[in-house]
């Protein structure tokens, strides 16, 4: 989409989307910069900046760095969009006249899926968009941004479904990813999924979204889960705490889904009732470095970077010694005399705490967040959990797991085989019966012998294989799905730390079973950048499902009384193979 920057003198268009935030974006909407509106680019300035505009009747001048925040629809698109919106939802009837939409269009709504790994973000993104993307129990599982356009209550909603992250620091790839986005996309309204099961954890996160001064909705997921365990949250009182609606829902059935987008509707709008921005107080020496950072930064030669970005989180992230943030101030012309006052403020707050500024934020972040649930949560936790912790004391056992794993490989690979022969039996059988009947059928001559030498028994030597593919990839998601993935992590990271790798580099290379793309894709999660590479490389070793046609091939015929042990035990040369190179 366009900016009002782009357009050209006597060019005209529509205001799509106001961006920026504070009294930037207070001030703009005041002049009638508003979703809905035509304006026209009357002419420039002899430097090209600022640029006079002819909106709602009168003429306003505004930088062209402050036009780079509005976007627009050009007449073109204007009327192709008129023609035709892409939504997975049908169109009401009131909404279409012969064959196309009304005059008036549909407000869109840019929604962003913030949360910590298996807070439920991509069951819900699945509930909202009727789409079936891969979820599971453990981090990494979305590893890009994923968006859905959907329609609801004359709405058109963009929503974006972002890798889970447990902060907004630049850690992982993730956290830096999830938090570019937030700045340079700017949606109009961010859903923070949070675990109604571990609040205390995934609101750490909660509260660096409040310091970014941003639009917030929060899902309450797993709801259902919470009243198993005998837990009561006053919802209301904790949305009116953190001045956002705070909605429960339960991911897996929809249900309080409209109810969450109704509120993201309502905090669009501004009609909110309990609407409010609070700070979360650091404490006094903490608040005072704050100010004395964002009085540094607001200075009118720093607004193409304070209208972006909230000054507040700015100057927190820089006493906390944000790498990313510090490349970012280093854009404003002062950007020395910033980093000086940072400094000094670091020093000064290291002597009165004897702790690091970045400790001390984090206490008063988690001193916040037990003062609200300690007003808002009710009832006594019952344990229901007894099974599983009886499952991780025998899979997780000092001496018992590692042996335990190598046997559910060993399981996996034998019923593979032994499972899957009788199926692929069926399919050879079908294909020479295909074959045959079209040998008698047809007179003899290239026609007969393409169909039946050709392409049937060229797919049939192709899919004959289907079933022992099928197994693998039912084997693997079983595992997944359970949550034995996790527990292999955490015995095999020691082992794989001993080779130069880490525990989380496990699944990858599991992964690497069924694809190899989406295993190095899924090494995003990786903390560290070699241990990522290294991950990335050996990945290939392991025998994805492509090679089994091949690997079954050589096994049945060569081995045909162990081929179970013996297809097991190709695949071990390949992960020590993959071990040896790391």
């Amino acid at each position: 989409m366009c900016t009002l920057e782009d357009l050209k003198e006597g060019e005209t268009g529509v205001i799509a989307r106001v961006k920026g935030k504070g009294a930037f974006r207070r001030r703009i909407m005041d002049m009638g910069f508003i979703p809905g509106q035509e304006i026209t680019v009357v002419r420039r300035a002899p430097l090209q900046d600022p640029v006079e505009y002819s909106i709602m009747g009168y003429f306003v001048s505004i930088r062209r760095s402050e036009a780079r925040l509005i976007e627009i629809l050009e007449d073109e698109r204007i009327e192709r969009e008129n023609g035709h919106i892409p939504l997975t939802q049908k169109l009401p009837a009131d909404h279409v006249q012969n064959g196309s939409l009304k005059k008036q269009r549909w407000k869109t709504i840019q929604i962003a899926l913030v949360g910590n790994p298996n807070a439920g973000k991509t069951t819900i993104f699945n509930c909202l968009s009727g789409l079936r993307e891969r979820v599971g129990n453990y981090s990494g599982v979305t590893i890009d941004a994923k968006t859905a356009i959907i329609s609801y209550k004359d709405y058109r909603l963009e929503i974006t479904d972002l890798p889970g992250t447990y902060s907004l620091s630049s850690y992982s790839p993730e956290e830096v990813f999830v938090r570019n986005h937030i700045l340079q996309e700017m949606p109009d309204v961010i859903v923070n999924i949070v675990d109604a099961t571990n609040l205390e954890r995934n609101l750490y996160l909660t509260t660096q979204l409040i310091d970014m001064d941003i639009r917030l909705v929060m899902a309450l997921n797993m709801y259902d889960e919470l009243q198993q365990q005998g837990r009561k949250i006053n919802h209301q009182m904790l949305g009116n705490l953190l001045g956002f609606p705070v909605v429960p829902t339960i991911g897996k059935s929809g249900k309080g889904i409209n109810e969450l987008l109704d509120m993201v509707i309502s905090m669009f709008e501004g009609k909110y009732s309990s609407e409010r921005h609070i700070h979360i107080n650091y404490g006094t020496e903490i608040e005072k470095s704050i100010r004395n950072i964002q009085s540094n930064i607001r200075i009118p030669e720093n607004d193409f970077l304070s209208n972006i970005v909230s000054t507040r989180f700015l100057a927190i992230k820089l006493l906390e010694g944000d790498q990313e943030e510090i490349s970012r101030i280093r854009q404003c012309k002062n950007y020395k005399e910033i980093l000086s006052v940072v400094g000094e403020e670091i020093k000064k707050l290291e002597s009165l705490t004897g702790d690091t500024a970045e400790s001390a934020i984090t206490d008063a972040k988690y001193g916040f967040i037990d003062g609200a649930l300690l007003e808002t949560t009710s009832g006594q936790l019952v344990d229901k959990r007894k099974l599983t912790q009886k499952l991780d004391a025998i899979f997780t056992h000092k001496w018992l797991g590692l042996p335990i794993f190598a046997l559910i490989l060993w399981l996996m690979f034998e019923a593979t085989f032994s499972l899957g022969k009788y199926p692929e039996q069926w399919i050879g059988d079908g294909v020479s019966l295909l074959s045959s009947w079209i040998t008698g059928l047809m007179q003899p001559g290239m026609l007969r012998d393409l169909l039946a030498d050709g392409i049937i028994e060229g797919i049939g030597g192709v899919i004959v294989f289907l079933p022992n593919i099928v197994l693998l990839y039912l084997f693997i998601a079983l595992m997944e799905d359970t949550g034995y993935m996790a527990r292999v992590v955490f015995i095999t990271d020691k082992l794989m730390h001993k080779i130069g790798l880490h525990g989380k580099s496990f699944i990858p290379m599991m992964m690497g079973f069924g694809c190899s793309v989406p295993a190095i894709l899924a090494t995003r999660p990786i903390e560290d950048r070699k241990d990522r590479l290294v991950t990335m490389l050996i990945i290939p070793f392991m025998s994805c499902s492509a090679r089994l046609p091949l690997y079954v091939l050589i096994v049945s015929a060569f081995f045909p009384q162990h081929s179970g042990s013996v297809l097991f035990l190709m695949y071990v040369i390949g992960m020590v193979v993959a071990i040896a190179t790391a």
